[in-house]
């Protein structure tokens, strides 16, 4: 299913299984996102940026690579929505868009609070349990005590 992602009004072209329309969109903008994370590097640089905007030459000198580089790697950020360049006179920096990431963590906090839950349940069951074991060996104390 391909969808076109600058028209927010847009139909699928074609379906996909249970993928239309908005889900498709997160999905693709999801994906883009965590494999735009998945570098070191590329999260070295949202690091910068979230202090402030950088040029690609403020944001090329902690590392040992060339600006070209670092440019490959902003543009993979770019194209995730995660990093924006303005024109400032003859600077052109670059500056961190948020949106993307907030994305990610509403995602990632519907997965976080299935586990708590579930980490819950297993909690109360560890709890019966333990009182299920004291509950028998303060039975057999009991038993093994009497004449």
């Amino acid at each position: 299913m391909r969808v076109p992602l600058d028209d927010p009004g847009s139909q699928p072209v074609e379906t996909f299984g249970y993928l239309t329309g908005r889900l498709y969109r997160v999905l693709t903008d999801l994906d883009a996102t965590f494999a735009a994370l998945a570098d070191p590097t590329r999260r070295a640089i949202l690091a910068r940026l979230a202090a402030s905007e950088a040029t690609v030459t403020e944001l090329a000198a902690p590392f040992a690579m060339s600006q070209p580089a670092i440019s490959k790697h902003l543009r993979v950020l770019e194209r995730a929505g995660l990093v924006s360049r303005g024109r400032d006179a003859q600077r052109r920096p670059c500056r961190l868009e948020a949106a993307p990431l907030r994305e990610a963590t509403a995602w990632l906090a519907a997965y976080r609070d299935h586990w708590a839950e579930r980490y819950q349940r297993l909690d109360a069951l560890l709890d019966e349990l333990r009182s299920a074991e004291e509950g028998q060996r303060d039975t057999g104390a009991a038993n093994s005590a009497a004449p």
